[in-house]
């Protein structure tokens, strides 16, 4: 094994892509599919009256825009090269069209008129919290719902979280309880399509095939006893085609089953391909990559199919932290610990409103879990690439450490960042300056994008554009990283990231590069994580340091020195003058069994750098907030590589 430093071939060709068409995916492209803007309801309540779909993509292709909240010029540093706004499908644009449309046909519903009193009397937390627990109940089925108000019930935690007036909410829930229905009165189909016709609309007006690409997306959003099941759902057909149907929402069913069933159906009936992007497994309360189903059964190969079939990646990294793993799954990666979620936010069952921590939450369990029951079932349900992505709720994509915009309207203002300025117990500071999906492409189009996804050559980083170029083979060898085009050489001789790899006996051996972001913080090192299924059925995993800065050994317990660290924390600020600006390896797995199924994936890691509380702490003159890493470790995540043996 070496450290190499790439030549600046490689760096120009990440940055922009090479200037003629390749054979192979040679343009690194960089997007987010996951945003919201006034359309989606808790965004409007949060804050965001303004900022619609096109002002989100005027944003992410580098135009200044006005912040729906603070009024504020907010402008990219770097423009992204694709977009998917994706608002909530259920009651989208409902809060939009009562409060600042006051349309008459909302307007005059028994619980429009309650929402409107509400909100004229100042109280917008208690219209905020009497919808979502409207929502939320409408989404149970009828005999899950509670049958009095009592302490422990998850809606009744929800509703205590968002409202600070006692008596409103006991007399709100137990109105909601009487009579289910209310809420149907919100619903209206006409309303649902004008304003899925807007998003639509928007996407047709800013896509430039070659420049900046635009998708038809949105969020299916099934939240059972305050579990998150969400999707993000995304197509690669015509948006103008779009209109011919509805998002499917968790109001249709809550079952992700039944999602995927209806992506068949309708990609039958318009030639539309589908993906669903499970995101936020963290908060899932162990049921998101569960090996049972919806309804507690145990998986199916039908079922493992059918997941598999639409669903090729997951988001791994996003505003409210990062679903990769954790400490309590993987207590011997000293990186696992990395920007948490620290409190479940649909529901909560205690006190401390802690999220539990289980295989079934985190991606990297769900790889191994996935190596399992394709042991048991012939099929892998989780075979997953991983992407980045923000979950903006202000209709501004900002993945940037010190240009974050929030993911509410109210948490632009360090002010309003404070738990409890605004939503009760709620912190802006809780959430993560995150992420963004690396998008390996002939070219930047609807097409060659969707197809990359589809393949799972993409991959995730909580930020920075750090360029990663990751294959498998067999015959790599250390001459190859001087390649004047070493991404040719990694597809002629093996495959890339999100590929399967068969072998006959011989260790694979990968191919690695990886470059830092132009205008980022240089590289600690790059590491190969490898899950892989034992002789007894039951899956592991081992974190390797594929290759580091220079300037470094390992110890006597065979562990990498740290990099260091020159940030300073009253300033904000950081130097360069540790790590490297590129790294690069072919790296054989010392400890490979050519008679066991794995995966592999790479996880880069920069130097230490300021987190965004503490650039608001120094714009403010004050030191950063307690219980919040001054400095972080931001990261890529590439799409694993499967091997199996050869037959």
């Amino acid at each position: 094994m070496r450290n190499l430093l790439v030549g600046a071939a490689f760096a120009a060709l990440a940055a922009a892509g090479a200037a003629h068409a390749q054979a192979y995916p040679d343009k690194l492209l960089w997007g987010d599919t996951h945003l919201h803007t006034n359309l989606s309801v808790d965004a409007y309540f949060l804050q965001n009256r303004t900022a619609d779909a096109d002002t989100s993509y005027r944003f992410a292709k580098g135009e200044p825009v006005i912040h729906p909240y603070s009024r504020a010029r907010m402008q990219l540093q770097t423009p992204l090269d694709f977009l998917a706004v994706s608002d909530h499908a259920e009651l989208m644009g409902t809060p939009y069209a009562l409060f600042t449309q006051g349309d008459k046909r909302l307007a005059n519903t028994r619980l429009g008129k309650r929402l409107i009193e509400l909100q004229k009397a100042g109280n917008d937390q208690d219209a905020f919290g009497l919808f979502i627990l409207a929502i939320t109940l409408a989404n149970t089925p009828a005999e899950q719902r509670p049958k009095k108000i009592g302490l422990g019930t998850a809606l009744l935690w929800r509703w205590q979280d968002l409202t600070s007036a006692p008596d409103n909410r006991a007399r709100a829930t137990r109105w909601l309880l009487s009579d289910p229905t209310l809420l149907d009165e919100l619903e209206n189909e006409e309303l649902f399509r004008s304003f899925w016709a807007k998003n639509l609309d928007a996407a047709t007006k800013h896509n430039r095939p070659g420049t900046f690409t635009t998708f038809a997306a949105w969020e299916y959003t099934p939240t059972p006893d305050g579990a998150n099941l969400h999707r993000i759902v995304m197509t690669d057909g015509d948006p103008e085609k779009a209109k011919a149907y509805l998002p499917y929402s968790a109001n249709d069913s809550g079952d992700p089953e039944d999602l995927w069933r209806w992506l068949a159906k309708t990609n039958a009936e318009t030639d539309a391909d589908f993906i669903s992007i499970p995101h936020n497994s963290n908060i899932s309360k162990g049921r998101m990559f569960a090996t049972v189903d919806f309804e507690g059964r145990p998986l199916t190969a039908d079922y493992a199919r059918l997941r598999a079939q639409w669903e090729p990646v997951a988001e791994v990294t996003q505003i409210k932290g990062t679903s990769e793993t954790h400490p309590v799954l993987s207590p011997d990666d000293e990186f696992a610990g990395f920007e948490f979620f620290g409190r479940l936010i649909e529901a909560r069952d205690d006190a401390a409103h802690t999220p539990t921590v289980t295989a079934a939450d985190y991606v990297r369990s769900a790889l191994k879990t996935g190596l399992e029951l394709e042991a048991q079932l012939g099929v892998n349900p989780f075979k997953l690439g991983m992407i980045g992505a923000t979950d903006s709720h202000s209709g501004l994509p900002s993945a940037e450490e010190n240009n974050f915009t929030g993911k509410f309207g109210f948490d632009v203002i360090p002010e309003n960042k404070k738990p409890g300025a605004f939503v009760s117990e709620l912190s802006g500071w809780d959430m993560s300056a995150s992420g963004l999906a690396g998008v390996w492409a002939k070219e930047n189009t609807r097409e060659e994008i969707f197809a990359a996804f589809r393949r799972r050559e993409v991959y995730a980083t909580t930020g920075p554009r750090i360029a990663v170029r990751f294959f498998g083979g067999f015959d790599f060898s250390e001459a190859d990283l001087a390649a004047d085009d070493l991404a040719a050489v990694g597809y002629s001789k093996g495959v890339p990231m999100g590929a399967d790899l068969a072998g006959a006996g011989a260790a694979p051996s990968f191919l690695i590069q990886a470059v830092k972001d132009p205008k980022g913080a240089n590289l600690d090192r790059v590491q190969v994580v490898k899950g892989w299924l034992g002789s007894d059925g039951k899956a592991r995993e081992k974190v390797f340091d594929a290759a580091w800065s220079a300037g470094r050994e390992r110890d006597a317990a065979d562990k990498l020195a740290a990099v260091g660290d020159t940030v300073d924390i009253p300033s904000a600020s950081y130097r360069n003058t540790i790590g490297a600006a590129e790294l690069a390896t072919v790296w054989r797995d010392p400890e490979f069994d050519a008679s066991q199924k794995a995966f592999y994936y790479v996880r880069v890691l920069e130097i230490p750098t300021p987190r965004n509380s503490t650039y608001d702490a120094a714009a403010l003159g004050t030191t950063p907030p307690e219980g919040y890493a001054a400095a972080i470790q931001e990261r890529a995540y590439t799409s694993p590589i499967w091997y199996s043996p050869g037959r």
